[in-house]
């Protein structure tokens, strides 16, 4: 057939590059609604609940009698049940009632009776809510600090010079798995380099993980990973109940710990029981305050490509984010998963949680070029900052991040890799050349650094472990090698365990170890002229970005 030129140009665009499906509810292809989602209902009886969402309690699955026990507020739930889905919907977005009034009433509903009041709203209702329920009053971010050689004194460098940027979390995982002690000891150093105060975790083997935490090495753990249904849980040797005892384990020895979900995991896996993703996420949600974690990062994640290919699959996103905030968790809302060719689209999907802001917009900004990001890609990498920090300023937006001089990124990479390497020699590890440290000072990527010896490398990781290196090591390691500003921050960050106050709800801390959460920083928007405001001091910092012309000098 001869083809009509304007159709042959739009079949290649980007956008017509990524998949696309139709829905097929049998198989968990829905977004928001599926026709096989239960009906809500709930029964109390002597404090406790004996039906949930139509299921009788001797037919409940090891998920459903979790949330009965656990996630749900016996002595609200027939109260909010009352409630019809469509009036608090509404609520949801009348800024005449508080965000306080809507989490009590969300404390009392089932999963499949959420899964009804999210569907209620359209996208701009979804961010209006989001503005109302975030917890914290100021929104944050998250960097993935990565590369593909994972070298740790480049990963110093990129920490130190995302905390400049702004970033209040950092994380970090790695292509060999047998790293993680040097990585995380890298991110931790690098990160008070740029700004101290940032929390740091290494993405790891749970077992590896929290050996790090109570060593000290890390600040927050993410990966704690829960399912929609029973089936998918028993694939990954896990139930809520030894996730709960999980999160307790790090909990007990000072950190910060938040839970991982999203939508199309189940979908992806094959057992999606013919329910819808936004529903099967809710359950996700509701087990995540049942085992007491204080937020989630959540957002499809890591399975946006199944998401994103159905009907209103970002839009379920933004669904899964609210319910997040619905349930007083604190939200880190995704946006870290490269899902699409089309720059358009992949702005337009982190728009929704941008402009409304979230507890972190990102749960994993690529702070390095994404070729180096080990988290498979962002949906923004370190080429895309410019972009980001104009996007803040062309909007009076808060997105976390802050524009930067270059004589200052310089400045803190240097530092940091510096640092690293007086470690590294101080504790006996691999070595770090001063010529290792001028490159990564001021690489972009790891096309830019040298090779490191990786026999050598691997050794010193079991080392830190054979050894019982300790967070307290490298603070001495620091002092003794000269900087003291760096050993006095990673002390501080070792004193906040003792005194627990970042595990708050949506904790981060500030440059004084301030700790700022969602209890004594609480979310206090109203509409109009209320709430966190772009203003001040944030806001000269957000319209001084480079490249500016100061028409004075014109």
């Amino acid at each position: 057939m001869k083809r009509a030129k304007r159709f042959e140009v739009l079949d290649q665009r980007p956008v017509n590059k990524d998949g696309y499906i139709s829905e097929w509810p049998e198989k968990g292809f829905v977004a928001m609604k599926s026709p096989y989602d239960p009906t809500p209902s709930v029964v109390v009886e002597n404090g406790r609940i004996i039906e949930l969402d139509g299921k009788k309690r001797e037919d409940f699955d090891f998920i459903d009698q979790f949330i009965a026990d656990y996630a749900i507020d016996v002595d609200q739930a027939e109260q909010s049940m009352k409630l019809s889905s469509l009036e608090i919907a509404r609520r949801i977005v009348d800024i005449h009632v508080t965000r306080k009034d809507i989490l009590k009433i969300a404390s009392g509903i089932t999963p499949a009776k959420m899964t009804e009041v999210l569907n209620y709203l359209n996208v701009v209702e979804l961010m209006m809510g989001m503005q109302k329920m975030r917890a914290r009053r100021v929104p944050g971010n998250q960097a993935h600090i990565t590369n593909l050689k994972d070298d740790p004194v480049q990963i110093a460098a990129d920490a130190a010079e995302g905390a400049l940027r702004g970033f209040a979390e950092e994380e970090t995982t790695m292509g060999v798995a047998r790293y993680a002690p040097l990585s995380a000891m890298a991110l931790l150093i690098g990160s008070q380099a740029g700004r101290p105060g940032v929390l740091t975790q290494c993405s790891a083997e749970e077992a590896t993980e929290l050996e790090l935490g109570i060593r000290g090495l890390t600040t927050y753990a993410e990966t704690l990973s829960v399912y929609g249904t029973e089936k998918v849980f028993i694939d990954g040797d896990d139930t809520p109940y030894s996730k709960a005892f999980l999160n307790s384990a790090y909990a007990s020895r000072g950190l910060k710990v938040r839970f991982t979900s999203g939508s199309g995991s189940e979908v992806l896996m094959g057992n999606s029981e013919k329910k819808s993703m936004l529903y099967l996420e809710c359950r996700c949600l509701y087990m995540t305050k049942g085992a007491g974690s204080q937020g989630i990062q959540n957002g499809s994640v890591s399975c946006i490509g199944v998401t994103g290919a159905v009907p209103a699959g970002i839009r379920e996103i933004l669904s899964e984010n609210l319910v997040a905030a619905l349930l007083g968790l604190e939200c880190a809302s995704s946006n870290d998963q490269s899902f699409s060719n089309s720059d358009m689209r992949r702005t337009a999907r982190t728009m929704l949680q941008f402009l409304p802001g979230t507890d972190f917009i990102f749960s994993g900004y690529a702070a390095e070029p994404n070729y180096d990001n080990m988290f498979a890609g962002s949906n923004f990498d370190a080429e895309d900052f410019d972009d980001y920090n104009v996007l803040q300023r062309d909007m009076q937006v808060d997105g976390g991040l802050r524009p930067v001089r270059e004589e200052d990124v310089i400045r803190v990479r240097n530092k940091a890799a510096r640092a690293v390497q007086a470690v590294f020699k101080y504790l006996g590890l691999s070595p770090v050349t001063d010529e290792q440290v001028e490159l990564v000072t001021y690489a972009h990527g790891s096309k830019d650094t040298p090779g490191r010896d990786v026999t050598a490398d691997l050794m010193a990781a079991e080392d830190v472990l054979k050894r019982g290196i300790t967070g307290l090591d490298v603070v001495r390691a620091l002092y003794e090698s000269g900087f003291e500003d760096l050993a006095e921050s990673v002390l501080n960050m070792l004193k906040q365990r003792v005194a627990g106050d970042y595990m708050q709800t949506a904790a981060i801390l500030d440059r004084g170890f301030h700790v700022m959460s969602g209890i004594n920083t609480p979310n206090d928007y109203m509409g109009p002229g209320t709430g966190y405001r772009v203003e001040g001091e944030r806001w000269e910092e957000i319209k001084n970005i480079p490249h500016m012309i100061d028409p004075r000098d014109i």
